[in-house]
């Protein structure tokens, strides 16, 4: 179906147009939680502690370009080709992703499905309100989207862990290939073409998005830098970042077709919610790469008890988005959601931080519950705020950004993460050892790895040891999100009231 401007659909067209979209986007959602709890175990197998951030990193840096590069696309060509490609890629990707033999492979078909999932984010987001022009339509539409999307978050963790334990790491990647497949056909088969009429030909910002790339990997190598003997690279990096960050500010004001429209920024609302996409962000990735890392090499849970007790976060989210969506249009000030979800989130990752090992099994499958409610009432406000405030020109680029900014603070917050528990951790257990007069087994522990696959000789105090650290460690960076979401509180409490009504039907 072709169309240069969309016209109503019968019931059973939305629900088989919304079911190609669901089937699509749920490639990108299974992925982004099925795969932490593999990551240990990928680590024991591959090797290569140092490019654990790099699996979660390398996925986010590769979409954060392609999604507003997409998203633009999309409004010039309509969204379905894009999206058909997307899920061809992706799949492919997963195929890479499961016969990878080495780290750095896999952080290669980790990038590849990046910029699948880039796409897909990109472009599906915005169908939704290409679809659906009433508020209220598109909100029920929108909200069952999210359930689903929360959904399928929900099972990955449980997922990934009892794939891992089953049949090893790789039948997470393996899982992608008939999904893969059943979302092409229907995405092909019922997802309607909208045509937008083209007044003047396409000119993409392939300058600002090499820019943002070249910006971000410098920032990547910078950050995981922190702490260690200072090298060229490192200088480099932090050179190459600073120099890209002040020419991309230079090019976007001269661009004539910027990738970052200044009219978007020049909104003050609008430049909020893009601070807020980048502190959820931050936290929510942090939260779903690092958990599974605190609870397996921790706590030292199985990868099937990590995956339970990491689904209540995305069930979480689901019901947090469900309850949000019956009360964001009743509320006169729908503001107040966020602002509880972002209060929920600092709280439990302030406890998390706290706790250490000295939580119960309730006691973390409670705080983790309370993060998803929080993210449930933050991520669905975010999205639903940007298209109703963005006119509809941008309708598309504005959708992307507030996507991509999310994925931007996801690559910020691990990577921080991962510069912490790489830094903290040795600290950690050379002070311990040092207490107990056993500084001989440094060499032994200095590698968060034996955690994960330890020499069978690791005594039961060396192995205490080694967990304390590790939870010492990534307990300081899960205080670095409590104090992200605490900066989102304010920040939400600047946000000028969000009027849902005020937007006008796309036409």
């Amino acid at each position: 179906m072709t169309s240069a401007e969309p016209s109503p659909l019968t019931f059973r067209q939305a629900l088989l147009a919304m079911l190609g979209v669901s089937l699509v986007l749920m490639l990108s959602a299974l992925d982004q939680t099925v795969i932490g709890n593999a990551l240990p175990s990928i680590v024991a197998q591959l090797q290569g502690f140092e490019l654990y951030a790099w699996v979660g990193t390398g996925y986010l840096l590769a979409s954060i370009v392609t999604i507003p590069i997409f998203g633009r696309l999309g409004d010039y060509y309509g969204r379905k080709p894009f999206v058909l490609a997307a899920t061809v890629l992706f799949t492919l990707a997963s195929l890479l992703c499961a016969l990878a033999s080495s780290m750095p492979l896999l952080v290669v078909g980790r990038v590849l499905q990046g910029v699948g999932g880039g796409m897909l984010v990109g472009t599906v987001f915005a169908c939704v309100p290409e679809l659906f022009p009433d508020i209220h339509q598109r909100l029920r539409w929108q909200m069952l989207l999210s359930a689903m999307f929360s959904v399928i978050n929900a099972i990955g963790p449980g997922l990934g862990g009892y794939l891992t334990g089953q049949f090893g790491w790789r039948s997470v990647f393996w899982l992608n290939l008939p999904l893969g497949l059943l979302a092409l056909f229907f995405a092909w088969r019922y997802l309607p073409w909208y045509r937008p009429v083209r007044r003047a030909s396409v000119r993409l910002d392939w300058l600002g998005a090499l820019m943002i790339v070249m910006f971000l990997g410098g920032l990547q190598f910078l950050v995981e830098g922190v702490g260690r003997p200072t090298s060229a690279m490192t200088l480099g990096a932090g050179a190459l970042a600073l120099m890209m960050l002040i020419g991309l500010f230079w090019h976007e004001r001269r661009c004539t077709h910027a990738l970052l429209p200044r009219a978007l920024f020049a909104d003050r609302s609008m430049r909020l919610l893009f601070v807020l996409a980048m502190l959820a962000g931050g936290v929510m990735f942090t939260l779903l790469f690092y958990l599974p890392l605190l609870l397996q090499g921790g706590y030292g849970y199985s990868p099937q008890q990590a995956g339970f007790l990491i689904t209540p976060l995305a069930l979480s989210i689901t019901l947090g988005a469900i309850v949000n969506s019956r009360v964001m249009t009743r509320l006169k000030n729908p503001n107040w959601l966020p602002l509880g979800g972002f209060s929920a989130l600092t709280c439990a990752c302030t406890v998390l931080a706290a706790v250490g090992l000295g939580a119960s099994f309730n006691l973390l499958a409670g705080l983790i519950l309370l993060a998803g409610l929080g993210l449930g009432f933050v991520l669905l406000n975010l999205s639903v705020f940007t298209q109703t405030l963005a006119e509809h020109q941008y309708l598309g680029i504005a959708t992307a950004l507030q996507q991509s900014l999310r994925l931007v603070g996801g690559l910020i917050g691990t990577a921080v993460m991962g510069a912490l528990v790489n830094l903290l951790y040795a600290r950690y257990v050379q002070s311990a050892l040092a207490t107990a007069g056993q500084l001989g087994a440094l060499p032994t522990l200095l590698d968060p790895q034996v955690l994960m696959a330890g020499p069978p000789n690791l005594t039961a105090e060396h192995l205490d040891i080694a967990r304390g650290a590790l939870a010492s460690a990534i307990g300081s960076g899960l205080s670095m999100c409590a104090i992200a979401a605490a900066l989102a509180v304010l920040v939400v409490i600047r946000l000028p009231a969000v009027d849902l009504k005020a937007r006008k039907p796309v036409r």
